[in-house]
């Protein structure tokens, strides 16, 4: 393998011109090798395969058109031998990749010469760098964009839009060096009454000192959504005046009769926590509360529900029991189960009432409750700009642990905190997005993009587990943010249906009969499916939104040609008011 430990710039020299691909800022080649890949939907084709520090890069040669993967290494969760140098049947000696976005790709070597033992070598280097020590691919980037994505956010800016604080509410610096909490942001909203000395009281009795913070204030009445992790309440029952105390002021900011606190497990498994020291917040010791379970399962069913999926749509789809083995994967289920939870806290606070919201450790669940319940009330989260901040928000900030969920650059494939959980919150968007087709100013391309830069590693968006870890890798300075590329290409994510509307509740339908697979995003790497990839009727619309800018271009021209003493335009002192814009918009088609 000699060939790992040559410099990028000679190694270059030897490698021929990649014609197609541009490589990103920072990109160099690795190597590059004659290969067969053995495509699940057009058998065993022979082509060659490029490797740099950012991407397997594979193309066919004796097929036309040719096929193509092109595939970021971080998304590879997995790499195996296949068959070894004794093998007999054709294309039975290579490597097996099992991918994170549900496919895998198997590749077919020549058996003479250890051909194989190099390409496993540098694959294995490059796409699990954080288990050699080498750095992942969003700091090598060089890549420039016009917007700087990192200011999207900016924690005050977003609660003064929301109206905090307030004579009921305050911002508190508490945690500007980490030390109340290391897993919460810096800057967290608190109840006006509670001083930073209850605070710390309250810290001791949650879960990693996860406080209950506010998450969203309704203006009109100002009931709240407030995120935390579960007490420590333990087998004996443990209880802490300053908790208790402190949930009854988020009480009564605005009058909440009773509390309701939304514990996102199921009843058992909240229970069964008692016993490693968690557990709930009993009705003796809240008694202005009320306890409500959701019965979302934990990170592992989750992870075990999604390895079912994989089974039955890669690389083929099951076709003869189709309903039943999507019923089996109970995917759709955990689906129904997340947004129907959101559903209760959005209506909660809608009807007046303060919710608080916690599961275990409160960054997996708690984050898929708080962003939906927010999404359905605070239409400002479903433009492009207000997603990326509550994603920033609710997920990034607030320490949903990325790199453990994910496994970025981690060669432990079957590490146990491995699962899908933030892969199901954008699927419960999606859900939503089809529900309500004009109340989402983005598309589905931006989640799948978001999806797909979950696993890349080409931003920094998505990596470490929570803000402490961020800033002492200086992952803004060091790194570019994925917003800085979709909001410099914004018009390829929005929705043309899109319809503003500031105040609407959107409530979806959670029951079974109504929610759907998401066939674009699971079923996308089969070619059948991939020929569809814009629906017939968005394509129309956007043909048809081209033309009416076009007539309108003609009608203005038109205008503008007419001779300027025309009398209609004399005695209109306000010719803007009867513009041709103006008058077009109601052509608008209420879909």
């Amino acid at each position: 393998g000699t060939s790992a430990h040559i410099p990028a710039s000679r190694e270059s020299l030897r490698l021929e011109p990649l014609a197609d691909v541009a490589l990103l800022p920072g990109e160099e080649r690795v190597t590059d090798k004659d290969i067969i890949y053995i495509c699940p939907f057009a058998g065993a084709l022979k082509g060659k395969v490029f490797i740099t520090n950012y991407r397997l890069y594979f193309r066919s040669n004796d097929v036309d058109p040719s096929v193509i993967l092109d595939v970021p290494l971080s998304t590879i969760g997995r790499v195996e031998k296949m068959g070894g140098a004794s093998s007999r049947g054709e294309n039975s000696y290579g490597l097996d990749i099992t991918c994170k976005d549900m496919r895998n790709l198997r590749f077919a070597l020549k058996q003479e010469g250890h051909s194989r033992r190099d390409i496993f070598e540098l694959l294995f280097r490059y796409a699990f760098p954080v288990s050699h020590g080498l750095q992942l691919f969003a700091f090598l980037s060089q890549e420039k964009y016009e917007e700087n994505g990192w200011n999207i956010y900016e924690p005050v800016d977003e609660y003064r839009r929301q109206g905090l604080p307030n004579d009921k509410w305050r911002i508190t610096f508490i945690n500007e060096k980490y030390e109340l909490c290391d897993t919460y942001p810096t800057k967290l909203v608190v109840p006006y009454k509670a001083s930073d000395e209850d605070l710390r009281r309250v810290a001791t009795f949650r879960s990693r000192s996860r406080i209950p913070v506010l998450s969203w204030i309704h203006r009109e009445n100002q009931a709240v959504i407030v995120r935390c992790s579960q007490p420590l309440v333990g087998m004996s029952g443990k209880r802490n005046k300053d908790d208790e105390r402190y949930l009854d002021v988020i009480r009564e900011a605005n009058g909440t009769p009773k509390l309701t606190i939304y514990d996102a497990r199921p009843n058992v498994n909240a229970v069964a926590n008692k016993a490693t020291g968690g557990g709930y917040e009993g009705d003796d010791a809240y008694q202005n509360a009320e306890l409500v379970f959701l019965d979302i399962h934990n990170i592992h069913v989750m992870r075990e529900s999604l390895r079912k999926l994989k089974d039955i749509v890669y690389p083929n789809v099951e076709e003869a029991h189709w309903l039943s083995s999507l019923e089996s994967t109970h995917w759709l289920e955990h689906i129904k189960l997340v947004l129907s939870g959101a559903i209760q806290v959005a209506d909660k606070v809608s009807s007046g009432s303060s919710v608080v919201v916690h599961c275990s450790d409160g960054w997996d669940r708690t984050a898929q409750l708080t962003s939906l319940a927010m999404l359905m009330l605070d239409s400002h989260y479903r433009t492009l700009r207000g997603f990326q901040v509550l994603l920033e928000k609710e997920w990034i900030s607030f320490g949903h642990k990325f790199t453990s969920r994910i496994g970025h650059g981690d060669k432990n494939h079957a590490d146990q905190e491995r699962s899908p959980i933030f892969l199901q919150f954008i699927d419960c968007v999606w859900q939503m997005t089809k529900q309500f087709p004009t109340a989402f100013e983005f598309n589905e391309r931006l989640l799948v993009v978001i999806l797909d830069h979950l696993y890349s590693c080409r931003f920094g968006t998505f990596l470490f587990n929570c803000e402490s870890v961020r800033d002492a890798n200086a992952l803004r300075s060091k790194t570019v943010s994925l917003w800085s590329m979709i909001n410099a290409d914004s018009s390829s994510y929005v929705n043309p249906f899109y319809t503003v509307e500031s105040s609407r509740v959107l409530y979806p339908v959670a029951s079974m009969r109504h929610l759907e697979l998401w066939v674009m995003y699971y079923i996308r790497w089969n070619p059948r499916i991939r020929q569809q990839s814009q629906s017939p009727m968005e394509q129309r619309y956007r043909e048809l939104l081209a033309l009416r800018d076009q007539y309108v271009k003609k009608l203005e021209e038109l205008q503008m040609s007419e001779d300027p003493s025309s009398p209609h335009l004399t005695n209109n002192s306000t010719p803007s008011a009867t513009s041709p814009r103006q008058r077009i918009t109601h052509l608008h088609t209420p879909f």
